[in-house]
């Protein structure tokens, strides 16, 4: 079992920035494709960013240029650094990670979730 646990979301003016981090624990991930997934209140959740274990990357045509993911395995855990934040950005952001080693943006795909943060973004 893979037990994760995101930091990082709060309060920010449209424009500024926010680093999310996801802490990993249970085992090891270094292996495995890990994303970021995000849910505004009343719409289905959606894919932000992932990134494998050998550090290929992608990202939502929304986010793309604003956010970049990385991953540090030697300590197990995940970034998400978002610039240049639009209200439209608003929305619980949940770390996830997928026990396969491709790149895949569907949420059904991934294997274990954390909580969630909230990213708020004022206008």
């Amino acid at each position: 079992q893979v037990q994760l646990v995101e930091s990082g979301g709060g309060l920010v003016q449209a424009g500024g920035s926010l680093r999310l981090s996801c802490a990993a624990s249970g085992r090891t991930v270094s292996r495995y494709t890990m994303a970021w997934f995000r849910q505004a209140p009343g719409k289905e959740r959606e894919f932000v960013a992932t990134i494998s274990g050998s550090g290929t990357t992608y990202y939502a045509d929304s986010v793309k240029g604003r956010f970049t993911i990385s991953r540090d395995n030697a300590k197990n855990m995940m970034y998400l650094q978002m610039n240049s934040l639009k209200p439209e950005d608003t929305a619980v952001y949940y770390c996830a990670v997928d026990r396969s080693v491709i790149i895949r943006v569907a949420w059904n795909d991934y294997d274990y979730w954390g909580q969630g943060t909230q990213v708020t973004v004022s206008s």
